[in-house]
């Protein structure tokens, strides 16, 4: 079989980076023009991270795990679930990584509440316009594939190392779930109730609040409980870029061989997603329980 048949054509190696060189220096202008502007505009949601970062290390410990064992109680109602969150608490205070938790649970709440401020309008408007929802789903299933490093690198290039780039990489990365199931949520909801709906008088805006949210809750919920649990999975890989909180002791532990370190530091990471992932859990049979006919 002639050579030529086993190779795979490609460009010419001197167009192709030409190409590449041609992409960069776009970029590298970009950032030069637009950096600082861009970066101003990122300054009140870095003012709020470190707002919300300073008041969770700077509460006594006694008072978040309080609030914490109550928000617990509030979605599950059992007492096993809030005496397991209060140990758990307990656990990575006796073992010295308080205040990294705390970090990392304040880059976690900001990102996961805008994430979902961002993807449940996103999604209520993909299930109003199937034209949307099919020009969404490719960005969608790009952004959920895409490796975290390829997008870091844009995202670190125009507006440098620190907690805002890596707030905005844990938002791209943790989004799309809650926009999907909030989508798939309010296309499952049953004809016959809209039509119902429609009859009695409802608007468009009384239809979406009293008929259909309610309806795909459950849905909803799983896609915030898979935003959170995605935004928890970027603490090691933001910390790369520099955010503190337990992914620094993990990162330290792999470049320095310190097993110790990398294994209590993971299993507080591992702590703080079981923990959200029952809460909400338990949150979302309550509302299934309560709503059923």
């Amino acid at each position: 079989m002639p050579d030529w048949l086993l190779k795979f054509p490609e460009l010419d190696k001197e167009a192709l980076r030409a190409l590449q060189a041609a992409i960069d220096d776009g970029y590298r202008g970009f950032t030069r023009g637009y950096g600082d502007a861009i970066e101003k505009a990122f300054d009140p949601l870095l003012v709020l991270l470190n707002w919300v970062e300073a008041l969770l290390v700077a509460t006594p410990w006694w008072l978040v795990i309080a609030v914490l064992c109550a928000g617990a109680h509030f979605a599950g109602r059992n007492w096993k679930l809030t005496l397991g969150v209060a140990a758990a608490f307990v656990a990575i205070g006796l073992f010295g990584m308080w205040e990294d938790t705390m970090r990392t649970l304040a880059i976690i709440a900001v990102a996961s509440v805008i994430a979902i401020l961002i993807g449940i309008p996103i999604g209520v408007a993909m299930a109003r316009s199937d034209r949307l929802q099919a020009l969404l789903t490719p960005v969608l299933d790009v952004m959920q594939t895409l490796p975290v490093f390829v997008y870091l690198i844009p995202v670190v290039m125009l507006l440098g190392l620190g907690k805002v780039p890596g707030l905005i990489a844990v938002v791209v990365y943790a989004v799309p779930p809650v926009i999907r199931l909030t989508d798939l949520g309010l296309r499952l909801v049953d004809k016959d109730v809209l039509e119902a709906s429609d009859a009695f008088g409802a608007s468009p805006w009384q239809r979406l609040k009293k008929v259909q949210l309610p309806l795909a809750l459950p849905n909803v919920m799983a896609g915030v409980n898979q935003t959170v649990m995605l935004a928890l999975s970027m603490v090691v890989i933001a910390s790369m870029i520099g955010v503190r909180g337990l992914g620094q002791p993990v990162l330290r532990a792999v470049t320095n061989q310190y097993f110790a370190m990398g294994l209590f530091n993971g299993a507080a990471v591992v702590a703080l997603a079981i923990v959200f992932e029952r809460s909400f859990q338990a949150y979302g049979k309550r509302l299934q329980r309560f709503r059923a006919p």
